[in-house]
């Protein structure tokens, strides 16, 4: 089950400064980042191995999750950098309500591998 995770923040008269250390549950293989999305929905699928963890370094969009074949569906707005969302392979997860602003990055626990991808939603 997908799940927000609080990351250390460091404030003072100079800013802000958020340190991610020892607390995603894996090991970072690939890095990307999503920006410049219009007013299309993103995602639409889970994964057999790969785990990630979602931040939204500027503006906000929405994640929403499905685990498992049952409901709920759980709904996330991304709209800190010191929030993160873990996605675990069994979340049907996909992204919308991106705001013009919006650069969501995500940490994969995984090398990019076609296979790894299931796009069929899980069936209600």
């Amino acid at each position: 089950m997908a799940q927000i995770i609080d990351l250390t923040t460091f404030t003072d008269a100079r800013g802000n400064l958020t340190v991610i250390e020892k607390v995603l549950p894996f090991e970072i293989k690939r890095v990307f980042y999503i920006y410049g999305v219009d007013d299309s929905i993103r995602g639409h699928h889970r994964h057999k191995k790969n785990i990630q963890a979602a931040i939204a370094l500027q503006g906000e969009c929405k994640i929403t999750s499905q685990s498992g074949k049952a409901l709920p569906i759980d709904e996330f707005m991304l709209n800190s950098p010191s929030k993160c969302l873990i996605i675990n392979p069994e979340d049907y997860h996909w992204m919308d309500l991106f705001s013009k602003d919006c650069i969501l990055m995500v940490f994969s626990s995984e090398y990019f591998n076609h296979d790894d991808y299931i796009y069929e939603p899980y069936k209600q």
